[in-house]
């Protein structure tokens, strides 16, 4: 019998270190954008505020949060087999995305230096909060015998270009969706700690709370910059970035129910609270968000991710490459479909309680 913790069903690009999962539409991106645009910002508008969060990030409220105890030095060889491969898929995805944005505002740190202190301070802070939470996590892998070479990850990773303004939509719904996420299972975890089978998850409320600061950050600086929220083409681009991140974590979160399972959760019940909690905050500074309670809504999420399913049962087949292709196009061209029904969806226009709230 194969020893599976001695061979990991994983590649690795040298002993001990795990090859980079392949980017794919769903798998977290590395983000780069127009640093002289964001350098010229205006901030004044909501300057106040900004300082505020400033000083919040200064303060360093979890500088000594992030230290492994006692707890974590024991063999981990009891987690294994399906729920060992989802658990270290489930590090690497979280480790990812925290080294994603630790790159992106390390950068504008740098760029912004001595043209916009406040927001490169605010940038610079925000950064080490997120090398902390990658470091914690990549420590995380190599309990399961592997971690990331981060600084190969760096250079080997897509970068993907967004306008400052898109940088501002994707990043303030990427924190605000992760302090949910870890809020909900934190809270879980903690009334049923039985399903607690690894020491990280009594980190994550204090960990979430980084997210919703930088959350906050991110928000007050779309107000500070009202052209970029009070236009026609606003809501659009809201409507887009509040469906990609939604449908990105429900199809990705579906396929990996296992994990969840594990933890005690249901997939689909968590990524629904998740969903509604993060398009509630959305309403907040976004001018309008997704009628996420429309009977369509996650009947339609719920068609992609059987449309998935298909796609992977097919792709593992022993079919020829160019059978598998017309297979699955059906399969792509009804979950195009979906999306773009569900974008269609009436939204809810939340201007008109923003304008009461100011």
């Amino acid at each position: 019998m194969v020893d599976s913790l001695k061979k990991p069903a994983f590649e690795e690009i040298r002993p001990g270190v795990k090859a980079p999962a392949k980017d794919t539409i769903l798998t977290p991106r590395f983000y780069t954008t127009d640093f002289d645009e964001m350098a010229r910002m205006d901030i004044s508008p909501n300057e106040d505020e900004l300082q505020a969060i400033l000083e919040e990030f200064r303060a360093d409220y979890n500088r000594h949060h992030f230290v492994r105890d006692e707890e974590f030095n024991q063999s981990w060889d009891g987690i294994d087999g399906e729920t060992r491969q989802l658990f270290i898929e489930f590090l690497e995805r979280s480790c990812t995305a925290e080294f994603s944005g630790f790159l992106l505002y390390k950068e504008l740190a740098r760029k912004l230096k001595g043209k916009n202190p406040v927001l490169a301070e605010c940038f610079l802070l925000m950064s080490r909060d997120e090398a902390r939470h990658a470091g914690f996590l990549n420590k995380a892998m190599s309990d399961f015998k592997l971690s990331l070479d981060l600084g190969f990850l760096t250079k080997s990773k897509k970068y993907t270009f967004f306008k400052p303004k898109f940088i501002f939509y994707a990043t303030y719904l990427s924190e605000k969706i992760g302090y949910w996420r870890y809020i909900t299972i934190y809270r879980h975890l903690e009334a049923h700690p039985e399903h607690r089978i690894y020491p990280i998850f009594r980190f994550f409320e204090n960990w979430c709370q980084d997210e919703n600061r930088h959350g906050d950050f991110f928000d007050a600086v779309m107000k500070a910059q009202p052209e970029i929220l009070n236009d026609w083409k606003a809501k659009l681009w809201s409507r887009f970035f509040l469906l990609s991140v939604f449908a990105t974590m429900f199809l990705n979160d579906i396929q990996r129910s296992g994990f969840y399972a594990v933890l005690g959760l249901d997939a689909r019940e968590y990524d629904i609270h998740v969903i509604r909690k993060t398009n509630e905050n959305a309403g907040r500074v976004f001018p309008v968000i997704l009628d996420v309670d429309h009977p369509e809504f996650f009947a339609r999420l719920d068609t992609c991710t059987q449309n998935n399913a298909k796609i992977a049962e097919i792709a593992g087949s022993n079919q020829p490459k160019i059978v598998q292709f017309f297979q699955k196009l059906p399969l792509y061209i009804s979950t195009v479909w979906q999306i773009v029904r569900l974008y269609l969806l009436k939204p809810i226009d939340k201007t008109a309680e923003q304008g009461l709230a100011h």
